[in-house]
């Protein structure tokens, strides 16, 4: 089944809270319809407020339907309203330890290492919270079952495809990488249904890296994108969407954050792959191992 765009899904409204709710809203308010939009705004603006107040009190104040509030909660990954108020409550009340802050020009070298050890921090922290197991179960299954495995990145997510592609090879995927646009959209389209496609990108609108997935969508493979959290062009030729959340600030746009998140879900996912076949992935890495010795002294 495909797993295309929009939030992990959630269970019923005794959920555990979750950390993150208005981080969650700015990072897909730039992708929202006009009316959701005006529902964040009001949630951003008051978060304390929208804690006292029914479903039908915010409906009424922002001018939509409760339906259109519900439907809002669920774009961001939660149940529907007490799932977001138990979150935002906890947010409120009990803030997060480690707050997203950009750089300043005045700040001294502790105050930076701080800002970006903590914004690291925090970004593992936030993206499990959106990372949907299930999702990952089925990116498994996709590449367990393929004949070989294409991956894709431009820019700043290029070393994390390359990065991707050495961990397939040690646990003994055919695994191939491609971080040249015209490369990546003459390998896409020579894709078919034995193959999955692994693409690595942050905005998941970079107009090379859609362009390959989309390709390869419409040359049979299966699709798995690793992306940042809210709705982007990229979702719509992904069979699976793994989630990360990691915030880019004015002065650290090409941050690490992106890419520490990106990382830890691909060890996720070398991880399951590993276990999946446990035999085959210890002997493939022991002679691998035994090969890369004669690298060392």
């Amino acid at each position: 089944m495909s797993d295309k765009g929009g939030a992990p899904k959630t269970a019923g409204d005794d959920r555990a809270p979750i950390e993150n709710a208005l981080e969650r809203m700015r990072m897909a308010h730039g992708n929202m319809a006009r009316g959701a939009r005006r529902i964040a705004d009001h949630i951003l603006a008051q978060p304390e407020e929208i804690v006292r107040m029914s479903i039908t009190e915010l409906a009424e104040a922002v001018g939509v339907s409760e339906g259109s509030v519900v439907n809002f909660c669920r774009g961001i990954g939660l149940s529907g309203f007490q799932h977001l108020k138990l979150s935002l409550a906890r947010e409120v009340v009990q803030p997060v330890q480690f707050i997203h802050e950009d750089v300043g020009r005045d700040d001294d070298m502790d105050t930076i290492c701080r800002k970006v050890f903590h914004s690291g921090i925090q970004a593992l922290r936030d993206s499990l919270s959106v990372l949907d197991p299930q999702a990952l179960t089925r990116a498994v299954s996709t590449i367990r079952t393929a004949k070989r495995v294409e991956i894709y990145g431009i820019g700043s997510s290029a070393p994390i495809a390359e990065d991707t592609h050495y961990r397939m090879l040690r646990i003994g995927l055919d695994a191939r990488v491609v971080t040249d646009s015209h490369i990546q959209a003459i390998s896409a389209s020579r894709c078919d249904p034995d193959v999955a496609v692994l693409t690595i990108s942050h905005s998941g609108a970079t107009h090379e890296t859609v362009a390959a997935t989309r390709l390869a969508k419409e040359a049979g493979a299966r699709t798995i994108v690793i992306t940042n959290f809210a709705r982007s062009p990229i979702q719509a030729y992904a069979d699976v969407v793994l989630f990360t959340m990691a915030r880019e600030t004015r002065f650290r746009t090409e941050a690490m954050t992106s890419r520490i998140a990106q990382l830890c879900v691909v060890d996720a996912l070398i991880a399951a792959l590993a276990l999946g076949d446990y035999d085959h992935s210890i002997d493939t890495l022991r002679q691998t191992f035994e090969v890369l010795s004669i690298k060392r002294f």
